[in-house]
């Protein structure tokens, strides 16, 4: 009896996102040289990880732009899934350059070697001021995009912290082996965090229902609905891991008025918006009208 759809336009955080890659970006190139100079494998670690914000942010940025881009010829719902490829590309630039500072760090626990205090020192005091200024400007964000990158910002800002505390001990003990062993501990706190993601990632590539929605409870709401008989070809999915697309064959009583049909959609969109549903698409049937998508 036709299709209904509810679409909610995505609002433009691309400005603090943009100051975040800069200040990010900057920080990233000292932070390798830094390491370099001052033979830490510990700053080379959090640089890795810095490289794979940088590269997220860069990618976020771009990734706004693309994402606002209108349904065409070629990509039906528009550009949202995008952003997926970009989490995708920066769980394996993430693991990667884990498992590099990981093989570069473990011989040294054995034999570690010495590293110049005072520009660590200095290197975390800039970490810690570049990563809380760009949190900062991250802070007061409303997009998941914001708010996932603030986190990125807050747990390189810890780091950093750790690694000042790490200076500060060494100032007054000579234990050299402190530096591999934090940077294998970053680089597992990475990897874990990372995996995570990329399960994420590929469980949205996958369509997957997303976890924040109760797929029962949003079916018993629907039949509870007064004219409402059944309903089937339930399916959820999300489009970037925030954008949720939903479609669902409703199906009426013999009876049921045509001008009631109305009110049921309504009724129906409803719930599912209250649900965080952004996309919705509606079949209205009738009770024993033949369906070939009734037991799919």
């Amino acid at each position: 009896m036709g299709h209904d759809h509810s679409h909610c336009p995505k609002s433009a955080s691309s400005h603090n996102v943009k100051i975040a890659f800069l200040l990010n970006f900057a920080f990233t190139i000292i932070e390798f040289a830094g390491g370099l100079l001052c033979n830490s494998m510990a700053v080379l670690a959090d640089a890795i990880h810095d490289l794979g914000d940088t590269i997220a942010l860069g990618m976020s940025w771009y990734m706004e732009g693309v994402s606002h881009k209108k349904r065409d010829q070629s990509f039906s719902y528009g550009y949202k899934r995008f952003s997926l490829l970009s989490a995708l590309i920066n769980c394996v630039v993430l693991i990667t350059g884990s498992i590099f500072i990981l093989i570069e760090s473990v011989p040294r626990i054995f034999a570690p070697e010495a590293i110049y205090i005072p520009g660590v020192f200095g290197l975390a005091l800039l970490g810690i001021f570049f990563n809380g200024i760009a949190a900062l400007r991250l802070k007061q964000g409303k997009t998941l995009n914001e708010k996932v990158v603030m986190w990125h910002l807050l747990e390189d800002l810890f780091g950093w912290i750790a690694i000042l505390l790490m200076c500060v001990i060494m100032f007054f003990w000579e234990l050299p082996v402190l530096d591999p062993l934090f940077s294998v501990f970053f680089s597992l706190v990475i990897l874990v965090n990372v995996i995570r993601n990329l399960k994420t990632t590929l469980s949205v590539f996958l369509q997957s229902i997303p976890d924040s929605l109760d797929l029962k409870a949003i079916e018993i709401e629907l039949r509870a609905l007064e004219g409402v008989e059944d309903l089937h070809d339930l399916h959820v999915w999300s489009l970037d891991g925030s954008y949720h697309v939903f479609t669902l064959h409703l199906v009426v009583a013999k009876q049921c008025l045509e001008s009631e049909i109305p009110r049921l959609k309504i009724q129906a969109k409803q719930i599912l918006m209250e649900r965080d549903v952004q996309h919705v698409t509606l079949e209205v049937e009738r009770a024993g009208e033949p369906c070939d998508l009734k037991n799919c």
